[in-house]
């Protein structure tokens, strides 16, 4: 006796999805398991993949959100569905596909991790003296100096040209994703500790020239490794090893977390979102509105402190 239609369509699917998509054990058993509840409602209400229409796949994420099921959950459910109902459009078992104006419910939004400004500081006081020699120290002092004083992604950062920085920039040029170029102002503190880097390190890029006919670097924080600059990862281990230092624990500070606390700070001082999201080199103001949970803080102080009504009768 051969299996319902219903039935036939996810295991032809999920053979597929083994034999020509290469799926992996894990996210077979996962669309198995997802499309196997959707079959459940689907027959439950008497319907046919094969007829269905987008009001059935909608019922069906209605109920699961009504079940408690997490954002997630619903989410990749929904996928799985897609990705059925693709297959069978593509092997002409339907003219159409139900699901294709369906919107998602997305992920949870989570907020960004942070870092009050006394930790920030800590940290940066603890930059001055780590590092094997004064050169080091210089350095490392620059690096988290920039990186709080711009907010750049520590590709960004590291990458950086030395050119960028010639002639005491009171304003920083950074090419950040897709080649797009934008333009963060510096703090006279980020301002005095590249100074001080620059001049220690073109001082030590003559002395390897003469010695070693070493070329010069293009990057403002030259490396021997293959990249030409200092590494991501170079970066991430020393900034664990400066949390130390600063006792800050380091789980928690990540060269993200020093970006999103670039951003908190600025707005709690009361910068506009919109002028965040230039100095973050965000595309969309959507990107940007994570920190929206700053302004509402800032904005319930606001109406608490100064409304005529605040203080109750």
């Amino acid at each position: 006796m051969s299996a319902p239609p219903n039935v036939r369509w996810i295991a032809t699917f999920l053979e597929a999805q083994a034999a020509e998509a290469g799926a992996a054990r894990n996210t077979i058993l996962s669309y198995g398991r997802d499309l196997t509840d959707f079959l459940g409602f689907v027959e439950a209400q008497d319907l046919a993949f094969a007829t269905l229409g987008r009001e059935a796949v909608e019922d069906y994420l209605v109920r699961c959100e009504a079940e408690g099921l997490a954002k997630s959950t619903r989410a990749r459910r929904l996928s799985a569905i897609r990705q059925l109902f693709r297959f069978a459009y593509e092997e002409g078992w339907r003219a159409d596909n139900p699901t294709l104006r369906i919107t998602g419910p997305g992920k949870a939004q989570r907020l960004p991790k942070t870092l009050t400004l006394d930790e920030v500081e800590a940290l940066l006081e603890a930059a001055r003296d780590q590092g094997q020699s004064l050169s080091e120290q210089i350095r490392n002092r620059c690096l988290m100096e920039l990186l709080y004083a711009t907010g750049m992604r520590v590709s960004e950062l590291v990458s950086l040209p030395v050119a960028a920085a010639r002639g005491n920039p009171a304003m920083l040029l950074i090419r950040g994703k897709g080649g797009k170029e934008r333009m963060v102002p510096l703090s006279p503190p980020a301002r005095e500790a590249l100074s001080a880097w620059l001049k220690t390190r073109d001082a030590a890029e003559e002395e390897a020239r003469l010695s070693r006919r070493v070329p010069p670097s293009r990057f403002l924080f030259p490396s021997s490794a293959k990249e030409g600059h200092l590494t991501r990862q170079g970066f991430h281990g020393l900034l664990k090893d400066i949390a130390v230092a600063a006792g800050v624990s380091p789980a928690k500070v990540t060269p993200h977390v020093l970006r999103h606390a670039f951003a908190t700070h600025l707005l709690q001082g009361g910068a506009d979102l919109r002028a965040i999201q230039m100095l973050l080199g965000h595309a969309d103001l959507s990107t940007t509105e994570i920190y929206t949970h700053v302004l509402d803080e800032r904005l319930k102080e606001l109406v608490l402190g100064h409304h005529p009504l605040a203080g109750g009768s």
